[in-house]
């Protein structure tokens, strides 16, 4: 069980909620007269007014969808440094909070999927990164060349990337448009700069993830594949963009809708 956020919301919930329902139980059974003379303790005046804001939280973040903060480049430049994005929590099943159990069955990652999840080297950290490996794929990197089951992955140049505010250290990049097998989108290369090369297959229940900034992204390629039980969802909409080195709020940015799977 990880103390994370989502546990501490769960606990607040149970703790407002066991306040206010057992002190209506209590007064069921000794009951008081109506009027200005009668005033709630103050622990259950705060129990009663935050149990229904804490229990909406807690459904929607759950079951729903969950806000996270994109804190590194590792997704650039299709996720820049700042982004506030929105992760849809039941698009793979739909999971019991903290306990991380799916209890019911909804759907599967697909190839080019944008995905949080939690690292499997440390759970209580999430990471973000992109699908490329299914279950049973077998996936190939090697001279910055992405394949997928012996077949290489399409690449179009678009000329050099031009980084700003926490991104600027990318400028100069190779901004590249990737055909993920019918789903394209944007990377970055920097040649010249070593990275780890071979093949991996991706075991049952399994899925093999990498950044878009393929030269700055701790994936797949360095610790292995995810687990089906660590997915937390799919990410698809930025909803605020905050560089305080480049002049704050990001507004070309607000409303982005991530084109991460078919």
């Amino acid at each position: 069980m990880d103390y994370d956020f989502s546990f501490f919301l769960v606990a607040a919930t149970f703790v407002t909620g066991a306040v206010w329902g057992g002190y209506v139980l209590w007064l069921k059974r000794h009951p008081v007269p109506e009027g200005p003379a009668h005033k709630e303790p103050l622990l259950v005046e705060y129990a009663r007014s935050f149990f229904p804001i804490v229990l909406i939280v807690m459904l929607l973040r759950s079951f729903l969808v969950e806000p996270f903060r994109i804190p590194s480049g590792s997704m650039m430049p299709t996720l820049l440094i700042g982004d506030f994005i929105l992760v849809n929590k039941f698009t793979y099943g739909i999971r019991l909070p903290v306990l991380n159990t799916k209890i019911v069955e909804m759907g599967e990652p697909q190839r080019g999927d944008i995905v949080v999840f939690r690292f499997p080297k440390d759970p209580t950290v999430d990471y973000i990164k992109r699908v490329i490996g299914l279950p049973g794929d077998k996936i190939g990197y090697y001279n910055k060349q992405l394949y997928v089951n012996g077949k290489s992955i399409g690449q179009t140049s678009l000329g050099t990337y031009d980084g700003v505010g926490q991104g600027a250290s990318m400028s100069g990049a190779e901004l590249l448009s990737e055909d993920l097998e019918g789903l394209k989108h944007d990377i970055l290369i920097r040649h010249g700069q070593p990275t780890v090369q071979g093949e991996f297959t991706v075991p049952e229940g399994s899925y093999f993830v990498m950044g878009d900034n393929r030269d700055n992204s701790n994936d797949s390629r360095y610790w292995g594949v995810v687990p089906e039980a660590n997915l937390v969802g799919k990410a698809f909409f930025i909803w605020m963009s905050w560089d305080f080195e480049n002049g704050g709020i990001g507004f070309s940015r607000l409303g982005t809708v991530l084109n991460s799977g078919r």
